[in-house]
Order: structure tokens, then C-alpha cells, then sequence
């Protein structure tokens, strides 16, 4: 069984944050500090908990003023990356939201060594029009890190972040810093910028509309992330989107086949499919293959979920042949629920079949 991820405080990494910090400040009372993150709570604690505990226990050890104390964590927080040094920038997010210029101007600096991206979020909140400008500053950092939080600390629906509903329900207020880092040169921002404009996409895909007609001509890279981008609104069948991709949303298509290995499937067993499908058109086009899965919910209505298989180049009268499979096995966000279910194949955004089989 994989190692929890909440483990990654060990004593030795903690022991060894102490050591740094007194380096420091020799009136750090490191055996104090190490004690008080090793309190009796701790085995209790999730890695969000802990990382939140470690900022607490630094914050009461040391005794200075907050501009102090920064300045001490900014000296030692280059030997301390990733995931596990998400404290740093925490330690802002807690104590430093009422000196903005020295928390802001660490937060650029936490960041290259872990991420900042959470806590950036109630400044954005408190400080919008400020924190907007410094985002358009960071897209233009030489640092691929602070350019990616530039990016991804706006996200309107970043995952386990602190909501942001002025962008949610308004991101033309965040747009320009997108636009700005759509031809990064890293992947890493791109990615993030990829991201961003999904989260849009859910909300206001008229916005998206608009910044596909004006970017008409890309380069291989930035259609990619354009792509990506869009991947909501191709699942959706956007007929937009599909005509941007060069995906004919009306083209002729027959289903030959599709059919299921078997009709009854037990709890944790596969649903297998085989389908074939012929291109009646008179042009090669691209095809889009995906398929539904009808989950049965709790209260007996089936709600599909889409499942991507795959872009396809296809001649005039030519067919393509897939099989897949999916397990039907129970996970903390999806129960399964016994009785008729059903497979949906989906070319282009339409779902042309579909084929019923029984959970037991």
C-alpha cells in the first residue's frame, strides 16, 4: 500500500526545518518547536491539518514581528520543495493578509520552490484590484513558477482552493491574464492556462466562443492548449467548438455495430463493448469517438458520464472498429447501484446508440 501522503512531515523533516530556522535566529527554541508540532493531535491530523499546524507552531516560536518573520522564513524556504512546503505560503495566508506588500512579495518568492496558488486566494478576495495587477506583473516573470500562479491562482473552480465567486460569475475580469500566457513557452503554465479556461468554459462558454474566433491562427502549441481548453464543451458536443477542431457536428455516419459481451454484469465485474461505425460522407473528415455510461443513481434515474475514446482521420466509406471496457466497482465519489443500466456510443457530440445491460 502506497505511503500516506500526510506522512511527508517526518521527524526528520521537521528536525530539520527547526535546525534551519534557528540557524537564522539563534533565540529559536527548536526542541520547543519540535515538540509542539508533535503534540498529541498530531496522528489525528490530515496533511491539510498538519500543514496548517506546522505554520501555527511557527508563527507562536517565533516572537518577532510578522515583516521579522518572514524575512526568516524567506532565508531558509529554498531548502524545503514541493507539496511539503506548501507551509510557507500558508504561513501568509494565516498571518499576513494585512501587510500586503511583504506577504505578496513572498508569496512570488514561496512559490518557486513549492506553490502559492492557494494562498493567494483571500488576497484576491480582500485585495482584488490590486491582486489582479500583480497577476498581469507575474505573467511576464522570467520565473515559469510565479508565471503559472499568475495563472493558477485566479482559476474560478481551482480543486481544494478557497472559492472565488466575483470570478466565477465574472472572469472577463481575469481573461487578460490568460490571454497574456496563452503562447507561453512552458508546458507547466500552459497547462494551468488549459485549466483556467476549462473553468470558464462551465460557466460562460460564450466567452470561449469569442476567444476561439480570435485566435483563428495559432501556433501547434497554443491550439493544443486551446484544445484542452475546450475539452467540456467538446464532451458537451459544442457545435462551435466541434466546427473549430474541425469536427463536422453533421456528419453521416451509420452504426454497424455495438454491442456488449454480456448483458448481465456483477458489481466490480467490466462492461465490454464492440463497436463499428462507417463514414458515409463523400470527404475525409474527423470523427470524434466517446461513449455514455448510464449510472443508475439512488433514486433509480440514470445519469450518463462521457468517456473519451479517441480522434479519428476517416476516407470516404471507411469504417473504424473500437472495443473498450469499464469496470463497474464502487469509489468514495461513485456508488453503484443494482438494475438496468445502459452504454451510449457518441460520434461528433451526438449519441447515435445505446444498449441496456443489468447490474446484479
Amino acid at each position: 500500500m502506497a505511503e500516506s501522503l500526510k506522512n511527508i512531515y517526518t521527524s526528520a523533516y521537521i528536525k530539520k526545518l527547526a535546525n534551519s530556522i534557528q540557524s537564522e535566529y539563534p533565540k529559536f527554541d527548536s526542541v520547543a518547536f519540535i515538540k509542539a508540532v508533535f503534540n498529541e493531535s498530531w496522528d489525528s491530523f490530515e496533511l491539510k491539518q498538519r500543514m496548517h499546524h506546522i505554520s501555527y507552531c511557527l508563527h507562536q516560536h517565533l516572537p518577532v514581528i510578522y515583516t521579522k518573520q518572514i524575512k526568516i522564513l524567506l532565508n531558509v524556504c529554498s531548502q524545503f520543495k514541493g507539496y511539503a512546503a506548501l507551509f510557507f505560503p500558508d504561513f501568509v495566508e494565516q498571518y499576513g493578509q494585512d501587510d500586503f506588500k511583504n506577504s505578496i512579495a513572498a508569496l512570488e518568492i514561496f512559490t518557486e520552490h513549492s506553490s502559492s496558488e492557494f494562498a493567494v486566494r483571500p488576497f484576491l478576495i480582500r485585495y482584488e484590484k490590486d491582486m489582479l495587477q500583480q497577476h498581469l506583473l507575474w505573467v511576464k516573470h522570467p520565473n515559469e513558477h510565479v508565471r503559472r500562479l499568475a495563472s493558477e491562482g485566479v482559476r474560478p473552480r481551482l480543486p481544494w482552493a478557497a472559492a472565488l465567486p466575483a470570478f466565477k460569475s465574472n472572469p472577463k475580469k481575469i481573461l487578460p491574464i490568460y490571454i497574456q500566457l496563452l503562447n507561453d513557452p512552458s508546458v507547466y503554465v500552459r497547462k494551468s492556462v488549459a485549466n483556467g479556461l476549462n473553468d470558464i468554459s462551465k460557466d460562460h462558454p460564450e466567452l470561449i466562443h469569442e476567444l476561439l474566433i480570435k485566435n483563428k491562427k495559432t501556433s501547434a502549441p497554443t491550439y493544443a492548449l486551446l484544445k484542452h481548453a475546450c475539452r467540456t464543451l467538446l464532451k458537451k458536443g459544442d457545435t462551435k467548438v466541434l466546427d473549430y477542431f474541425g469536427i463536422k457536428h453533421q456528419s453521416e455516419i451509420k452504426v454497424l455495430q455495438f454491442t456488449l459481451d454480456k448483458k448481465r454484469i456483477t458489481i466490480g465485474d467490466y462492461v465490454c463493448f464492440n463497436a463499428e461505425i462507417i463514414h458515409q460522407e463523400s470527404s475525409t473528415q474527423r470523427l470524434r469517438l466517446a461513449y455514455n455510461v448510464y449510472y443508475k443513481k439512488a433514486n433509480g434515474e440514470l445519469a450518463p458520464k462521457l468517456f473519451h475514446i479517441g480522434e479519428y482521420e476517416v476516407k470516404p466509406k471507411q469504417s473504424i472498429k473500437v472495443t473498450r471496457k469499464k469496470q463497474m466497482i464502487d469509489y468514495t465519489t461513485r456508488k453503484h447501484y443494482k438494475g438496468q443500466h445502459k452504454v451510449g456510443l457518441v460520434v461528433n457530440g451526438k449519441e447515435l446508440t445505446t444498449v441496456d445491460f443489468e447490474l446484479h
